[in-house]
């Protein structure tokens, strides 16, 4: 079987890529029956010339290639029919800028993989980014304080080569005796948590976090049932009856918000659940968050704040509270937020070599086993030109009805 790491076509450019040169080599090594080959890109964080180096053939054409392994949308006109794709689709919940993009998979009889939609038996992500959001979002949110208050001038995470290299520069702030409140237990909120243990910063429980004050910074990590609570009054330690009854719960997230000062959102939000806090909560008197880094990045939705997707190349805005509109961030009546949506692409050297790990332990070994573990099977999204049984709720988006 031939697998084509194929160039990134999406613009603005992606740096990232599934294999660095030295995991394709492990790859090769752990299946030397798999063939891999390399499309040639000017665009990606490795050259050309290092997977050359590591003995694998860089090509204009990886048409003759039966699976291809990208990280972005492909454009459509750059699909090749009849070929095994990997890469973010953005389908999965009908988004509708990439309506035609599935549409024209289906007409070319490809055999689209999300990478979104590898997921073991329990639907738990086997894959992703996460951690790395986490980590540049969490850089970014304090490179936002400094730039809110003038207390210092953090240089951009894109131009810094790794996670080492951003956390010596947060080491060289003096950071002021504020409360850091994270949100999630996953890839993302561990990101975080990695970022802020490297810095020093303390961790408090709850309890510590809402009733005492600290002569340093501290963070707190909470998880959905210290933000939201029961209406009918009953305390259950079990996350699992939120997440089956979202409808049960409301927010409790406002105690947290009268004692923080940086907002970290690390969560992933359910369709169901509670909005963290809302507009109306954000012109309280007891909401003291001044910095949002919104990691999650839901516009409109449960971080009330997050108005729209900020950009790499223009991370920061301000959010009057009063107005519920943009403003400048440095305004005195502003929260700042950070709200960038492709957080790791600012890591492409760490990110691509974290999610090669990971897609060689999960996903080349199926090709090679029979899908021992169901892992195709699940992820599966199209074959034969049709929906497979478990995406067959995407038929009407396909359609156009929305």
């Amino acid at each position: 079987m031939k697998f084509a790491i194929i160039k990134e076509r999406k613009s603005p450019p992606d740096r990232r890529v599934v294999f660095s040169p030295s995991k394709l080599a492990e790859a090769r090594k752990q299946f030397p029956e798999a063939i891999f080959k390399v499309e040639s890109s000017d665009i990606r964080v490795f050259s050309d010339e290092q997977y050359k180096a590591e003995g694998f053939e860089v090509v204009e054409n990886v048409s003759d290639c039966d699976v291809m392994i990208g990280v972005k949308e492909v454009p459509i006109d750059a699909l090749i029919p009849n070929k095994k794709y990997f890469f973010f689709s953005h389908t999965i919940k009908k988004q509708p800028y990439n309506r035609k993009l599935l549409k024209a998979v289906l007409e070319k009889n490809i055999e689209l993989y999300d990478h979104e939609t590898i997921v073991n038996e329990k639907g738990f992500r086997l894959i992703g980014f996460g951690r790395y959001a986490g980590i540049v979002g969490t850089f970014n949110g304090f490179r936002a304080w400094g730039l809110k208050y003038d207390t210092w001038n953090l240089p951009k995470a894109g131009s810094l080569l790794n996670q080492e290299a951003l956390i010596n520069e947060l080491n060289t702030l003096e950071i002021p005796n504020i409360k850091i409140l994270l949100t999630g237990s996953g890839k993302v909120s561990n990101g975080v948590q990695e970022m802020l243990d490297a810095m020093g910063i303390k961790s408090v429980s709850v309890n510590d976090y809402l009733t005492n004050t600290f002569n340093e910074p501290v963070y707190c990590k909470i998880d959905v049932l210290d933000y939201n609570k029961r209406k009918d009054g009953k305390v259950i330690d079990d996350v699992f009856d939120f997440f089956n009854n979202p409808k049960d719960y409301e927010s409790n997230f406002m105690r947290f918000a009268k004692v923080t000062d940086y907002y970290i959102a690390g969560h992933f939000y359910g369709d169901g659940a509670p909005y963290l806090y809302t507009r109306d909560d954000v012109k309280s008197p007891d909401f003291n968050i001044k910095v949002v880094a919104d990691i999650s990045c839901d516009v409109d939705g449960p971080v009330a704040t997050t108005l729209r997707a900020s950009t790499i190349a223009d991370p920061v805005y301000g959010y009057n509270p009063q107005t519920e509109t943009e403003i400048d961030y440095k305004d005195d009546k502003a929260i700042t937020i950070m709200a960038v949506d492709n957080l790791p692409c600012e890591l492409p050297q760490d990110a691509s070599e974290g999610f090669g790990e990971q897609f060689l332990k999960h996903v080349i070994p199926a090709f090679f086993n029979n899908d021992a573990d169901g892992v195709l099977l699940r992820a599966k999204i199209t074959e034969n030109g049709k929906l497979t049984d478990r995406f067959s709720y995407l038929q009407e988006y396909i359609d156009g009805i929305e």
